[in-house]
């Protein structure tokens, strides 16, 4: 059976980070994801609001790069959850657990000049890394592999993948 989902809205407010009894971290927070068509009687397009709970390093690492408003990517699995509400009435919920949540936008560095993308994958990593951690989780490595250096047409082929080294200055280059 397959069970995956990948969603991508604005946070309507601040992840909420909480801890379990045994100290494990969890962020809930929940995205507005916009339908892809308008509503026939007012013209507008409907927003879904879709509760998320990401455990562990991706909830750290949600609670602590993404605010209100910031577009998130959240790849993950649809999970039903049966409770008692404070009445004593049987509720059920949906909500996605993240298995890797990416930035869905830019957004300023503190040094003002360069702008910070990427992803963090359920079970480790870095914002702009590639690392995985097993034991849990699962999903993206980060890594790519590249084509078996064929050359570059009309150089002969290196060790240096598809690079060439020049021979002479030409006095062109600018540094």
């Amino acid at each position: 059976m397959l069970n995956r989902i990948i969603i991508m809205g604005r946070l309507g407010k601040d992840p909420e980070l909480r801890r379990t009894q045994s100290g494990t971290p969890v962020a809930s927070f929940s995205l507005a994801v916009d339908r892809d068509f308008k509503d026939k009687g007012t013209g507008e397009r409907v927003t879904d609001w879709i509760d998320v709970v990401a455990w562990r390093q991706t909830g750290e690492f949600v609670s602590r790069y993404f605010t209100k408003g910031r577009v998130a990517v959240v790849e993950g699995r649809l999970q039903m959850r049966d409770w008692t509400d404070r009445e004593g009435n049987k509720r059920r919920s949906a909500e996605v657990v993240a298995d890797n949540v990416y930035f869905g936008d830019s957004k300023k560095d503190g040094d003002g000049g360069s702008y910070q993308q990427g992803g963090y994958p359920q079970g480790g990593g870095y914002p702009q890394g590639g690392y995985q951690q097993s034991g849990y989780g699962g999903g993206y490595s980060g890594g790519y592999s590249d084509p078996p250096n064929q050359g570059t047409p009309g150089y002969p082929s290196s060790d240096y993948n598809g690079f060439h080294e020049i021979e002479e200055d030409d006095g062109d280059l600018p540094f």
